[in-house]
């Protein structure tokens, strides 16, 4: 019989563990998009009337092809890793803050409820929110430090520690680390979005199934985060834009909000703009939550297995020390009763 997770459950930071492997890998495999997106994202078209560049990078993309092109002829294929050390680390962080919640606020919701029944939508979407925003107020320096890591021009790259002083050392001074936090708390819609249509799109194409085939979740994952992606472009955008070094034709001021930014890159862009580098963010955002989705739940299964285990050593171990305990009270009684 296999070993289903309802019989079994983990606990909460048993699918942190599991959440953060798999966004871990998911991350890794896919992270030249990441950069190319990013880089996308923080770039404005230069007209011909302005008298300094708009970006903080001399190269201006025209495409994802272009941008990988562009990068490893400038950069090498490094480049195409430039702060995966930082990013890697703010995705363990982030996800595990992250699942390790939701399963926190999902276990107590459930257990509140008379009757057991799954969540409805907007539930899923609420605890979802919920676990993202207490996740996003730990974790977003590791964000911030990561952007800035990724828009760094050629000769002027740093690493993790030196970057982070850098944000410090700006006007901001603590508070940069923090940049962006409003607009990550509004995005906190996109994994909620994300999470709660796994579930549901899970209770309509696989009623009842426990634990799914890798295929299965791959397809679930990919098909919840694309929606999350569209429906948050725009916000994901104007985060990028807080959390990266000001454009040049801004003389190092930084954007206050993520209006602000909204409205310059209207400005110069025009509304479409705000869905810049939506092709690698869906692209990415597809492959990383199918691919997050399907390790999960494998890693699901394997930490089951583990802790069956160990509850299975644990119990024969006090079932021997209890034999042992008796054996010995036999030994020593005749001695007291005499």
């Amino acid at each position: 019989m296999a070993i289903q997770s309802k019989q079994l459950p983990l606990p909460p930071w048993g699918n942190a563990l599991a959440g953060a492997t798999g966004a871990v890998l998911a991350n890794a495999i896919v992270y030249p998009l990441d950069i190319v997106k990013t880089r996308l994202q923080v770039q404005v078209k230069r007209r011909s009337t302005d008298p300094e560049p708009l970006t903080t990078n001399a190269a201006h993309y025209t495409s994802t092809i272009d941008a990988i092109t562009k990068i490893v002829e400038d950069e090498g294929i490094i480049g195409l890793y430039s702060g995966i050390n930082g990013s890697l680390l703010g995705v363990a962080s982030t996800n595990f803050a992250y699942f390790y919640w939701y399963s926190v606020v999902r276990t107590l919701y459930l257990s509140s409820q008379k009757l057991p029944k799954p969540p409805s939508t907007a539930i899923e979407l609420s605890l979802g929110a919920l676990a993202g925003a207490v996740a996003q107020v730990f974790t977003i320096p590791v964000a911030v430090v990561t952007t800035r890591q990724q828009t760094q021009p050629k000769g002027d790259k740093k690493g993790l520690i030196d970057t982070g002083k850098e944000v410090v050392n700006s006007e901001d001074g603590w508070t940069g680390l923090w940049r962006g936090l409003k607009a990550s708390l509004v995005l906190v819609i996109n994994p909620a979005i994300t999470y709660g249509a796994y579930q549901r799109l899970k209770d309509l194409l696989f009623p009842g199934k426990s634990n799914l085939r890798p295929w299965e979740a791959f397809l679930l994952g990919a098909m919840s985060k694309a929606l999350a992606t569209i429906a948050t472009q725009p916000l994901i955008v104007a985060k990028v834009g807080l959390q990266s070094r000001p454009p040049p034709a801004r003389d190092g001021k930084p954007f206050k909000s993520f209006v602000e930014v909204m409205s310059y890159i209207v400005e110069h862009e025009g509304p479409m703009a705000l869905f810049k580098g939506i092709g690698p963010q869906i692209t990415k955002g597809l492959l990383v939550q199918g691919l997050l989705m399907m390790t999960k739940e494998r890693m699901e299964i394997l930490f089951v297995v583990l802790f069956a285990y160990l509850r299975n050593v644990k119990s024969t171990k006090l079932q021997k020390a209890a034999e042992a305990a008796a054996a010995k009270a036999k030994q020593v009684m005749p001695l007291v009763t005499k």
